[in-house]
């Protein structure tokens, strides 16, 4: 049930980020189709539990091992499907480590400060997707470390 918001808004680029900023910690339901959605898997979506645990493991495991591998220090995540990793020994700050990301080889993260102040020096990455994308996502990602 991942990826199940949905919504746009146009405008000023200043007025979206503060309207994007609102928006993430003040909404309180989801809507209705992603409810409907959500009733369905709770009635008929049992026997497909073991499956999709089984492969949100070896996701996350892609992930951590990924990151640690390109230097990127990873810890297991106790929850959620997103990895925190450290991205201190590149140089570059959170926000610019994932804007550069994002412009020069396409992988979107999130700055690990839009949590707070504990969550800067970090970037949040989700293992919500399939191998094949993760798996490139890593390659990129190690392509983008190798031009630092």
């Amino acid at each position: 049930m991942t990826g199940w918001r949905i919504g746009y808004a146009c405008g000023p680029a200043d007025i979206i980020a503060a309207m994007t900023k609102i928006h993430q910690y003040t909404v309180m339901c989801a809507p209705t189709a992603s409810q409907e959605a959500a009733l369905e898997a709770l009635r008929r979506g049992e026997p497909r539990v073991a499956e999709m645990v089984r492969s949100y493991d070896q996701r996350r495991r892609l992930l951590v091992d990924g990151f640690n591998r390109l230097g990127l220090d990873c810890f297991e995540p106790l929850g959620a499907f997103y990895t925190f990793p450290s991205v201190a020994r590149t140089g570059l700050s959170d926000e610019e480590f994932c804007e550069r990301l994002l412009v020069e080889r396409k992988v979107a993260t999130v700055p690990g400060s839009a949590f707070g102040a504990c969550g800067a020096g970090h970037i949040r990455a989700t293992y919500a997707t399939g191998l094949p994308q993760l798996r490139e996502a890593l390659e990129r990602i190690e392509r983008f470390l190798q031009s630092l």
